[in-house]
């Protein structure tokens, strides 16, 4: 992956709107690694295969940013993105990662499902 590039995600993202697509979408805060510190609390989220069709979305921000995807009634939004890269499926899959480098965000768009 590498750092965030605005102009190439937002193409990214606006090649994406008004069509059906997956997404992956993923919070963590440790929550793998809870087990070693019982003081310590986690929590994260996680969905995979949602279909959606977003009417726009941003990226916004300095960095790490927030990027939003505005659906009909509502939003999706990841925040505190730090990279990104567009693989060989043309996905678009960007990371959030922590100051020790741990995955802290996800956000992954796509126009066929995960596997």
């Amino acid at each position: 992956m590498e750092d965030i590039n605005v102009q190439q995600v937002q193409h990214m993202i606006n090649q994406f709107a008004g069509k059906n697509v997956f997404i992956h979408l993923e919070t963590t805060n440790g929550a793998y690694a809870s087990h070693k510190d019982e003081s310590f609390f986690s929590s994260g989220a996680y969905i995979r295969n949602a279909e959606i069709c977003y009417e726009h979305g941003k990226i916004t921000g300095e960095g790490p940013y927030r990027v939003g995807l505005k659906l009909p009634v509502g939003w999706v939004y990841a925040e505190g993105v730090t990279h990104f890269e567009i693989d060989d499926q043309n996905r678009l899959l960007l990371a959030g990662h922590d100051y020790e480098g741990k995955l802290a965000v996800a956000l992954q768009i796509s126009n066929k499902p995960f596997e």
